[in-house]
């Protein structure tokens, strides 16, 4: 695995002509964030050494660098899944990678399923905390300690300063924004009633497939998460609604506006 880094880690440093301290994750059909980029370069995943290859509709695949309002960014477009058959280490792989590069800074967009009563389709969600169900640790395994210590203290997973700057602008934005825990979840199934109900009782406001390893890596690594879901479709008691990948990106595609405005706004003062 070192030396995949290192490898990937050549190759993008004689690609890219800086070394942005910020980089973004695009989640399904999040990918409107794009559209606002000054665009140095785009290289797709198969071009990247040792990268794995996103198998997902909604997630195009490929690594962009360039900037957004001003502040240089490494955007991820289209990230990879525990349910399209990678480990978590390889899932993770590209935070990894990040981190050698510089980035300080990552930011993390999911599309997730809303179970907190009070929340609607179409809304946004800042994630302050997660619960961990995939079964897996990406830390599992041999530690090396010049990435990261063997025990990680997860007591603030989601940083608190970035949540606040969030927060302040989107007020001044207007923005109507919820905030809760994100429950992490392997897919590729969508959840049941009861599982909705019991997600939902462990402390759960949201839940999805992705997110949670790579916050797991960033963390390990050092480095500041600041975390979004779109909120997609509604598990919650009575109100149950049949949900579908088609469905789920129709979601995401019209509320993701807010989501670009919100990051697009943030960017210089992170």
């Amino acid at each position: 695995m070192i030396d995949k880094i290192k490898e990937t880690v050549a190759f993008l440093k004689n690609s890219f002509s800086g070394y942005p301290r910020i980089a973004i994750v695009l989640g399904s059909g999040l990918g409107g964030l794009v559209d606002c980029l000054k665009i140095e370069k785009e290289i797709p995943y198969s071009e990247i050494p040792n990268f794995p290859i996103s198998t997902v509709r909604g997630h195009k695949g490929s690594l962009i660098y360039g900037t957004l309002n001003g502040v240089e960014v490494m955007v991820q477009n289209g990230r990879f899944h525990h349910y399209e058959g990678y480990d978590l280490k390889t899932v993770t792989f590209p935070i990894r990678v990040f981190k050698e590069l510089g980035v300080s800074i990552v930011i993390l967009s999911n599309a997730a399923g809303g179970m907190n009563p009070s929340f609607k389709i179409g809304e946004m969600m800042l994630i302050r905390d997660h619960i961990n169900l995939f079964g897996d640790n990406p830390l599992i395994g041999k530690n090396y300690d010049e990435w990261g210590p063997r025990f990680l203290d997860m007591s603030e997973a989601y940083s608190k300063r970035i949540r606040n700057i969030a927060f302040e602008t989107a007020k001044k934005l207007n923005i109507h924004m919820q905030e809760g825990v994100y429950v992490g979840v392997t897919g590729p199934c969508f959840e049941t009633p009861s599982e909705y109900r019991m997600y939902h009782a462990m402390g759960g406001d949201a839940v999805g497939m992705s997110t949670v390893p790579e916050t797991i890596v960033a963390r390990h690594c050092g480095m500041e998460v600041f975390a979004l879901s779109i909120i997609t479709d509604l598990g919650i008691v009575g109100v149950v609604e049949r949900a579908s990948h088609d469905e789920v990106l129709k979601a995401a595609a019209a509320a993701g506006p807010h989501m670009v405005q919100l990051v697009y706004e943030m960017m210089p003062q992170l």
